[in-house]
């Protein structure tokens, strides 16, 4: 999933106006200074023109930026303008750095910093993550249960007095990210045996992984780690394990297994997928007696399995390839659970089958047009099912007969009951064998909240609620649901939370719209701590739930991909319309936000109506569509063909060139914009924003501010520390605020107080 990667020196100047506001400013600020550094300071980079030319079905395209791009990551010419974008970035803000701190310094306040995840219950132990006052990153922790054969309870609670089991630390990231810039663990695995851990660490931020295996009450190695693989991890039994590596393109291609105490060379290769529109998963049974590994492109699904116990017999096919056909699929006792969609079920239904005859199945769940079915999870006598209904989540508890007992259509459901008008609701992960469902909860007004739920009894009882300090009240806030009219007529959901004691409705609050719209990926309404601080300043957050998403079923997103993307944008532009028209905000209070696909978004919607909007916020957008869809080198360009389309083919070239972002700069009057990037990004090379920003610093006819700002040592998801993240979030706000005008005492752009 990309984004839930000939001549002449030119230089313009912008106009000082952009810097100061007025003379008397600006001919104080420059006593200071020296010619020399007030020339570096105050003028935005100019990247040089040098003419690339593209051409096809005798359309002529004309690439001045497109020796940005650099595979290495390691040429000085690239590098030295991303550092120039960077520091003429830390320039402008350095008038609002006084703000920006005291902001963090606010949102840092309302963390608190040394806390402990809910355990989970996974056999003999308590597993958890342990943060602590002033450190980044987390310990992975675990204790022992007192009765270790007790049955799982809702009323469960980890000891923590004096006579509780010690805790154990299995690992700190603290010290291993201690000689790291960037630092990442994506998977840890703890054997069955409770013996043995595996974890991926990620130290660029590009998402190639190295395993380690350490002994789990040690912590010393075991055997020699495995490198340039995936997150995708399983233990196959304790003694083996199932890993995914990737083409030179970066799509995962290969699964493996590996016996401890072997060499990586020595991995036997289960399976090699060498058609370059699919990609490999792997994941284990809930039971944990199976592992899966799928193949799958954005419209076709099919899986094989492993005995996890005799990995040796090698993969089985489980569902067969089918154009068309989306399978996801589970274990419990003598039956496999498939999770099936296809143009004829496209909001899926599940069906299940015989271990031992594959062939022949049941349907348990049929495909339903109003409710979508967007995953299961199986315990030994309950099947969870992860619903979206009105563009809703739902969680859907279904009684199983028992194990060797015929399956047959499920019927009466027990539904999760939720309170708020938009949510967030998701299963966790929970103990097979037990009949104690986890799930985490929460709004834009609630933090989030772990619950266990007794599918015997109906019961949810509260695990923990995620601390939020300082004089932050619940009932201060209020959350919304409305609809908005797209042009076709289409009804788009958008969520809204403000603090009721300070918004007034009238028109003249701040407000900022937020979306993404692409893959399927619902954007659920979740709660930040760090957007009170936009909240309590009197902001209207919104999200708009467009096409592209899967917030309202599998056509949802259909209609918002390939030849009909622009709906995403045009959804967007009609969610921003209706907040103006309903007085919750006005083109001079507006704001929008998105990353990645996300950026797309926001990139298309500028270049498409830049005057409904006073500021804008593009986190690693994937910007140069067409560019990148045509180059098949280019990491997931060839599995996302089914997202954007292949513009190999002249209609799906012609469309993705009328709305990719790059191509469709022009002479006109853009926003304030911010655009950001990371140097070691697979998913959206870091060249696609920065030409993004070249060309509009040519082009654009405004004297508002344009700031790129590039992360040189982390990847697609910024920075790797947990403060380090709310000090981005900091800035981003403090870039927002300075904008729409609203910090005290602020200094013109670029101009200390």
């Amino acid at each position: 999933m990309r984004r839930h990667l000939s001549s002449g020196l030119f230089v313009k100047l912008p106009p000082l106006s952009v810097l100061v506001v007025s003379s008397a400013i600006f001919v104080s600020f420059l006593a200071t200074m020296t010619t020399s550094s007030v020339r570096t300071s105050l003028t935005p980079p100019v990247a040089k023109k040098v003419e690339h030319t593209m051409e096809l079905f005798s359309d002529l395209r004309v690439d001045n930026y497109y020796w940005l791009r650099d595979d290495s990551r390691s040429d000085p010419q690239v590098l030295s303008h991303l550092e120039q974008e960077n520091d003429y970035t830390n320039f402008l803000m350095s008038g609002t750095k006084k703000f920006e701190q005291e902001l963090y310094a606010e949102i840092r306040g309302r963390i608190k910093e040394d806390d402990i995840s809910a355990p989970e219950r996974k056999g003999e132990y308590y597993y958890y993550t342990r943060t602590l006052e002033g450190k980044e990153y987390v310990q992975h922790c675990r204790r022992l249960v007192p009765n270790g054969e007790a049955p799982h309870s809702v009323h469960d609670t980890m000891p923590l007095g004096p006579d509780a089991p010690p805790e154990h630390v299995i690992l700190d990231e603290n010290i291993k990210a201690h000689s790291h810039a960037y630092y990442g663990i994506a998977t840890f695995k703890v054997s069955p045996n409770s013996k043995l851990v595996a974890y991926a660490e990620d130290t660029k931020g590009n998402e190639i992984y190295t395993v380690y295996v350490i002994d789990a009450q040690t912590g010393v190695p075991v055997g020699q780690p495995l490198l340039s693989v995936t997150s995708y991890l399983e233990w196959a039994g304790n003694e083996a394990l199932a890993y995914i590596t990737m083409d030179a393109t970066l799509r995962p291609d290969k699964a493996w297994l590996h016996k401890l105490g072997t060499e990586q060379s020595s991995d036997s290769c289960l399976y090699h997928e060498k058609d370059d529109m699919f990609s490999l998963e792997l994941q284990a049974s809930e039971s944990k007696q199976f592992l899966f590994v799928a193949s799958e492109s954005k419209t076709t699904r099919f899986n094989f399995y492993l005995d996890a116990l005799r990995p040796e017999g090698g993969l089985v096919v489980l569902t067969p390839r089918q154009n068309g056909i989306d399978t996801f699929v589970s274990h419990r006792g003598n039956h496999f659970f498939i999770q099936r969609r296809s143009d004829q079920f496209f909001n899926s239904e599940v069906i299940a089958c015989s271990v031992q005859n594959t062939s022949e199945t049941t349907v348990l769940l049929p495909h339903r047009e109003s409710i979508k079915i967007q995953d299961i999870c199986l315990f030994k006598d309950h099947l969870v099912v992860h619903e979206r209904e009105d563009g809703l989540p739902k969680i859907t508890v279904y009684q199983l007969p028992d194990d060797g007992q015929p399956l047959e259509r499920l019927q009466g459901g027990r539904a999760v009951k939720f309170s708020d008008p938009t949510y967030s609701a998701h299963p966790s992960e929970s103990e097979y064998s037990s009949s104690i469902l986890r799930y985490s909860y929460s709004s834009m007004k609630t933090p989030p909240t772990v619950y266990d739920y007794d599918m015997k009894t109906g019961i949810s009882v509260l695990k923990k609620t995620e601390t939020v300090l300082g004089d932050f009240e619940e009932s201060k806030y209020v959350t919304e649901r409305t609809w908005a009219s797209a042009p076709d007529g289409t009804q788009i959901p958008i969520s809204i939370v403000y603090r009721k004691d300070i918004i007034k409705l009238d028109g003249f609050d701040p407000l900022l719209l937020y979306g993404y719209g692409s893959y399927e990926i619902c954007i659920d309404a979740s709660f930040k701590a760090s957007r009170m601080s936009l909240l309590d300043r009197g902001f209207i957050y919104a999200i708009a739930h467009i096409r592209g998403g899967g917030e309202m079923g599998r056509k949802w997103y259909e209609d918002g991909k390939l030849l009909m993307k622009k709906n995403t944008f045009t959804d967007f532009i009609a969610c921003a319309e209706y907040l103006i028209e309903k007085k919750y905000g006005s083109k001079e209070k507006l704001s929008i936000d998105g990353r990645s696909a996300g950026g797309l978004l926001i990139g298309a919607v500028l270049n498409m109506r830049p005057d409904l909007f006073k500021a804008a916020v593009a986190g690693v957008p994937f910007v140069d569509v067409l560019t990148t869809m045509l180059d098949p080198t280019i990491p997931l360009t060839t599995s996302e063909w089914e997202e954007w389309g292949d513009p190999r083919r002249e209609e799906f070239y012609h469309y993705m060139k009328s709305y990719s972002p790059v191509d469709n700069v022009k002479a006109q009057n853009y926003p304030n914009i911010l655009v950001t990037a990371g140097l070691n990004d697979p998913r959206v090379m870091y060249s696609e924003p920065a030409k993004f920003v070249a060309k509009l610093r040519d082009m654009k006819t405004d004297e508002n501010i344009l700031l790129f700002k590039c992360e040189m040592g982390a990847g697609h998801f910024s920075k790797s520390g947990r403060f380090e993240k709310l000090q981005e979030d900091a800035f981003i706000y403090s870039f927002i605020m300075k904008a729409l005008d609203m910090i005290p005492d602020s200094s013109p752009w670029g101009l200390k107080k």
